[in-house]
């Protein structure tokens, strides 16, 4: 493919080509707004995640749509756009035939397997850790409903914790 251009995210249509989405999990996320379920695009925009032990999502995020996203740039993946989904392909076909752990191979391993093999950015250190982190920095939330999803929940509980502890 001659072109890098990166076709245009299309939030009604849940088209997210180059990008790794997040969207919370339900009481997980609610107590750690940080934690939640990733995803990675191809370079149609169609999302795979890893949903669940044996299966790998497409175009239907195992806990809603994306509130979330972080768009890479295809040139840094080795073979740029046909190297982008070659590695999400391949990462996708692996996790098919892996049992879920939401403690060591999830949905962030995914992405982070799909990374490591278009050596994105030259590497091939990605993991669960370094792409949480990374998507608090540089994720972008699609509108204020994606923040007020991510966030209402925590705040609720937060302060039903700090009334109990002020009535104790």
């Amino acid at each position: 493919m001659g072109s890098e251009h990166c076709p245009e995210i299309d939030i009604s249509r849940d088209r997210f080509p180059f990008c790794i989405v997040w969207t919370p999990i339900p009481v997980l996320t609610w107590f750690f707004p940080v934690l939640g379920h990733m995803g990675v695009a191809l370079s149609s925009g169609v999302i795979r995640d890893f949903a669940g032990p044996y299966f790998v999502s497409e175009d239907n995020m195992a806990f809603g749509k994306p509130t979330k996203y972080w768009q890479l740039k295809p040139t840094n993946a080795l073979g740029g756009v046909s190297g982008w989904d070659r590695g999400v392909t391949e990462a996708s076909d692996v996790y098919k035939g892996r049992m879920h752990n939401l403690f060591c191979d999830n949905c962030h391993s995914h992405v982070a397997m799909s990374l490591n093999l278009m050596h994105y950015d030259k590497s091939t250190r990605w993991n669960m850790v370094k792409l949480a982190l990374l998507m608090l920095i540089y994720g972008k939330y699609v509108n204020f409903a994606g923040f007020l999803k991510t966030w209402i929940p925590f705040l609720v509980v937060a302060s039903i914790a700090v009334a109990v502890a002020l009535l104790v």
